[in-house]
């Protein structure tokens, strides 16, 4: 790689990482990744929000590169605004998977994510969206399946986070892929799918690989990312899961963590 900077790709995640808790990216968070990407790195967001939820902020942002969305699911060119790849989740499968967690746990409160760049996010009785996000409610089940999904996110109403995906882990396991994403958000995801194939397909693309790569993240679906780049930075803020495993961590989302490290490593 090109000038001074020691990774060709740095891959940050959105929420509780780029974005501070007012949504916002500091100025002095941009002006440390513009002198990065001055000295030869490149930029990519890898989110667990799927494009719809995520292009308003890459275009507040002036981004203009590739974005891992959705998981892993979606690789999206922000400044053409369009979708490169998509993977759906097997409503099959899914709903297979749904009846046994809730053979273990009882009802669940259910969302789900709808594929494509205009997909809606479909909100069921009981089930409480975290921010301001758009969503659109359901009342009949039938509706959750009538066209391709990229999710189902699930809550309960006792089990905490961390415990519901445990659940879901082991009962539906060998059916989907369950990642715990934030406060309330634990997502059903087509099997085998992670941040980290995300990533992997959309770094292929900019002919960069894992040894060239350092990631940020807060949350345990981040584990797959940070497992995959050769650094894994979490932020002061995260979850202990990803505290446990990060080569590094930094100060908190609020207090421009992604900052300090690009620039100690900038010189």
């Amino acid at each position: 790689m090109s000038g001074s900077f020691p990774y060709g790709l740095i891959a940050t995640d959105l929420d509780g990482t780029l974005l501070r808790s007012d949504d916002s990216v500091s100025p002095r968070t941009r002006e440390a990744l513009a002198a990065a990407t001055a000295a030869g790195a490149t930029h990519i967001v890898v989110t667990g929000r799927a494009a719809p939820w995520t292009r308003h902020i890459l275009d507040d942002l002036g981004y203009r590169g590739l974005a891992v969305c959705a998981q892993g699911a979606q690789v999206y060119d922000a400044g053409e605004h369009r979708l490169l790849t998509s993977v759906t989740l097997d409503r099959q499968l899914a709903g297979v998977a749904l009846a046994k967690i809730e053979a273990e746990v009882g009802p669940l409160f259910l969302a789900a994510s709808r594929d494509g760049l205009e997909g809606e996010v479909l909100v069921g009785p009981g089930y409480a969206v975290t921010g301001k996000l758009p969503s659109t409610p359901f009342s009949d089940a039938a509706d959750l399946w009538s066209a391709p999904l990229n999710k189902i996110y699930v809550q309960h109403p006792s089990l905490s986070d961390d415990e519901l995906a445990d659940v879901a882990r082991r009962a539906a396991g060998g059916f989907v892929s369950v990642a715990m994403a934030g406060a309330g958000i634990v997502e059903l995801l087509p099997l085998g799918l992670s941040k980290a194939t995300g990533l992997s397909i959309a770094a292929r693309r900019l002919g960069l690989k894992a040894k060239d790569t350092i990631a940020f993240g807060d949350m345990p679906n981040d584990l797959p990312m940070f497992a995959w780049a050769a650094r894994g930075v979490a932020m002061a803020n995260a979850h202990a899961e990803l505290k446990a495993v990060a080569d590094e961590v930094t100060a908190s989302h609020d207090e421009d963590g992604i900052a300090v490290v690009l620039e100690r490593l900038l010189g």
